[in-house]
């Protein structure tokens, strides 16, 4: 569940189609995000999931799609 509704966030903001994303998905190399698409990323993941306050750190872990389900909380069904 909180992979599917990931990975239509994902696909709208970088423009892809979902079903070419996976866990192990990698937003930089896979999907060209830069900073400012990985702020707004984190952004949206606070309000879409409601998680609160991703904080830097946690943040500069994020790199692939696993890792933004992990800190999410969810799991990927």
């Amino acid at each position: 569940m909180v992979f599917d509704k990931l990975c239509e966030l994902l696909a709208e903001q970088f423009g892809v189609d979902p079903k070419t994303i996976t866990m192990d998905t990698s937003f930089v190399e896979d999907l060209g995000a830069d900073s400012l698409d990985l702020v707004e990323l984190m952004m949206s993941l606070e309000e879409e999931f409601d998680v609160g306050t991703i904080d830097e750190e946690t943040a500069m872990g994020i790199k692939t799609v696993s890792d933004a389900v992990r800190v999410i909380g969810g799991d990927a069904e």
